[in-house]
């Protein structure tokens, strides 16, 4: 496919700016989603002035920043998730990244899907004029294109759409046409993982597992999105796997074909 190809820093656990560097120029994807955790390049106490430097120091090194991948769960019933998404998109906007990734809440607590339709919109209010968009994935409590989309409806906020982690609506039980279809007037942008069955979720190469991966990519050429493809290649939870770069094959390989 013709879209802006992406990896996630998930697959580079505690990566230097100079790793990071080096994989995109052995792979020749240089657009990152950058997880925003402890021991990472960025995290939560990341000051803006210093996510400004890095956001410079990426890009003199030809890494272009694309998502921060928060770990903010919208709809839990502690703390302050709002003012949390808040402080994610203003290290976004210093880092120079266009997302911020969100989920829902946690299994058997929030799961009201009003909680976190208001949240969000609450969140996009207090950073109206930003060029930031909270994207909700496909997660947590949420797994389907059709809850993510009932939310974001719910929400009826500028500045906010969907990320597409396409394991989890598969593994819920919704098709690849159902999810694209819910997600169409939000969908923002994608991440491809595959694995073996929907209850064995170790990360496997692109196309050697069980996700109808073509059939996605057939979805999102049919709904005419535009955005990026990232890889999402877990090796954080599963420090056995091959090294990024390596999975990085693959997932050029099935969008090559998907170009054809």
């Amino acid at each position: 496919m013709s879209a802006v190809r992406a990896f996630s820093t998930l697959g580079a656990p505690a990566a230097s700016i100079d790793d990071l560097a080096r994989i995109c120029a052995d792979t020749g994807v240089g657009v990152v989603e950058l997880r925003c955790a402890a021991g990472e390049l960025l995290t939560p106490q990341t000051s803006v002035a210093d996510a400004e430097a890095l956001g410079r120091d990426l890009g003199s090194a030809g890494v272009s920043p694309l998502v921060v991948a928060s770990y903010v769960r919208i709809a839990r019933d502690d703390g302050d998730p709002v003012a949390e998404v808040v402080e994610h998109i203003r290290l976004a906007e210093a880092v120079g990244a266009s997302f911020v990734r969100v989920f829902g809440g946690v299994e058997g607590v929030a799961e009201s899907r009003e909680v976190a339709a208001a949240r969000l919109a609450e969140a996009a209010r207090r950073v109206t004029g930003t060029a930031v968009t909270i994207v909700m994935e496909t997660h947590d409590v949420f797994l389907t294109g059709a809850a993510i989309a009932d939310i974001l409806d719910r929400a009826d906020a500028p500045g906010t759409g969907a990320l597409w982690d396409v394991v989890n609506p598969w593994r819920a039980g919704e098709s690849p046409r159902a999810t694209a279809d819910a997600l169409a007037p939000w969908l923002r942008h994608v991440q491809l993982k595959d694995a073996v069955s929907p209850t064995e979720l170790a990360p496997v190469l692109l196309g050697e597992g069980a996700v109808p991966l073509h059939s996605v990519l057939d979805e999102l050429d049919r709904i005419g999105y535009s955005g990026a493809i990232a890889l999402e290649w877990e090796r954080v939870w599963y420090p056995d796997v091959a090294p990024v770069q390596d999975a990085l094959v693959p997932f050029g390989a099935l969008l090559d074909s998907a170009s054809r």
